[in-house]
């Protein structure tokens, strides 16, 4: 090869090396140290929903269908299950650690079980598919959203019974709280958020998630007074909770339930069910995309660890997809037994 010649040849090659880079996503240190660092199975059979870290014996409560499996956060070991259910979704313990409540939206009620045995205590009885659930600190009352009623209800969690139900604009999803007394919800079927009133039991207000298809997962910013909605066409819309209103969004993976947000590291995150995790920089007005890290495909719901920054996901395998119905026309495919996984990813 002649000088000229091979002088040629490394100019064409370093362009297109150039080109390459401009194509590719440039990542900090920062974003590069998302990472899975740990994926244990649990087993057992079923779907899931929405889980809870207990923050004072460090344990995982997983809401697994029929069953609400305990597991170690740290290692990931089963601690035991609160069973007796028929179809369960949200779950909160009591701040003093000594009660714990569990939607149970196959029967109606809200199960009250202790954190200590994972007995079940007392069922209380709610409205039509009740499934998230939120403790509202100062008026110490308990909140269950109920799915198929479009209403939520009130409960005494001290005399375990409701005690009010008030009407929604629509179906209720993921609820969130300021812990001073006002409760947000999402309302799936009318792209929206609702605003309630602890303290009155009363609906406050409704404002429109424009550009946001069937918002789920929510989480809340109490310094800076905002709300985050994962919306199912891969955006995350964010919301002023004083001026109720939609200020801004987000790219998001694709098919996303939960939302959570970190204030100690100001990032929120978005679990997919394509398998993937978005982590978003929401330290200043503009939200910053940070990183998409791969988990398990229909690893959709998680927990946050506030002390390490870590979030927990669970997934499955899955079988082979349905053959849509007229009464299914949208099935989905069938998680394989024993393959119900725990996932931990953390960051430096």
């Amino acid at each position: 090869m002649s000088h000229t010649t091979h002088r040629s040849w490394l100019q064409s090659r370093l362009a297109g090396i150039f080109l390459l880079a401009l194509a590719l996503p440039v990542f900090s240190p920062a974003q590069q140290s998302f990472q899975g660092t740990h994926r244990w199975v649990l087993g057992g059979e079923g779907s899931w929903d929405y889980m809870t870290f207990e923050a004072a014996t460090r344990r995982l409560f997983i809401a697994h269908q029929t069953r609400v499996d305990v597991v170690a956060a740290d290692s990931g070991a089963p601690v035991g299950a609160i069973l007796g259910l028929t179809r369960c979704h949200g779950i909160v313990i009591l701040p003093d650690g000594k009660t714990g409540f569990v939607t149970d939206g196959g029967a109606g009620n809200v199960a009250v079980f202790d954190p200590a045995t994972l007995q079940i205590l007392a069922r209380i009885p709610a409205g039509n598919n009740p499934d998230g659930l939120i403790y509202e600190a100062s008026t110490r009352t308990l909140w269950a959203f109920n799915g198929a009623g479009n209403n939520v209800t009130v409960i005494d969690p001290s005399a375990r019974k409701a005690i009010a139900t008030v009407a929604l604009p629509g179906k209720p999803e993921f609820p969130a709280t300021d812990g001073h007394g006002t409760l947000f919800v999402n309302i799936e079927d009318k792209n929206s958020i609702a605003r309630l009133d602890a303290r009155t039991r009363t609906l406050t207000s409704s404002w429109p998630l424009d550009g946001c298809d069937s918002p789920s997962g929510l989480a809340y910013d109490a310094t800076g007074e905002r709300l985050f909605s994962v919306c199912d066409n891969r955006v995350l819309t964010v919301s002023d909770a004083r001026a109720g209103k939609a200020v801004g969004t987000a790219v998001i993976g694709e098919g996303p339930d939960a939302a959570v947000y970190d204030p100690s590291r100001k990032l929120v995150f978005s679990s997919n069910g394509e398998g993937t995790l978005t982590v978003i920089d929401a330290s200043g007005e503009q939200l910053k995309p940070v990183a998409n890290v791969p988990t398990m495909k229909g690893a959709r719901t998680m927990a946050l660890d506030p002390r390490t920054g870590t979030i927990y996901t669970v997934s499955a395998q899955f079988g082979p997809m349905p053959r849509p119905t007229a009464d299914k026309p949208h099935p989905r495919p069938s998680a394989l037994p024993g393959t119900f996984t725990l996932l931990a990813i953390s960051h430096p």
